[in-house]
């Protein structure tokens, strides 16, 4: 798994914890935190999590043995 991959992987999760906030006590995180929904760092922080999610599509598609050979050739050059 690549920097950007991991990276994509820890937005998307940190989405779905805002999701699980807003689903079960309709609480949004994000927009606590930087000024509402409509404020510009919100709605870039919501972006770059969208972005993040296409992202980790790759990585549904990507099978094990082409994960393990691909962390295999990095460590081993």
């Amino acid at each position: 798994m690549t920097a950007l991959q991991k990276t994509a992987l820890v937005l998307t999760i940190i989405g779905a914890i805002n999701w699980g906030l807003i689903g079960f006590f309709q609480w949004d995180l994000v927009a606590a935190i930087f000024g509402g929904q409509d404020a510009a760092l919100s709605r870039i922080i919501y972006g770059v999590v969208g972005i993040a999610g296409l992202i980790n599509i790759g990585m549904l598609f990507m099978s094990p043995k082409e994960r393990t050979s691909d962390q295999h050739v990095r460590t081993n050059h």
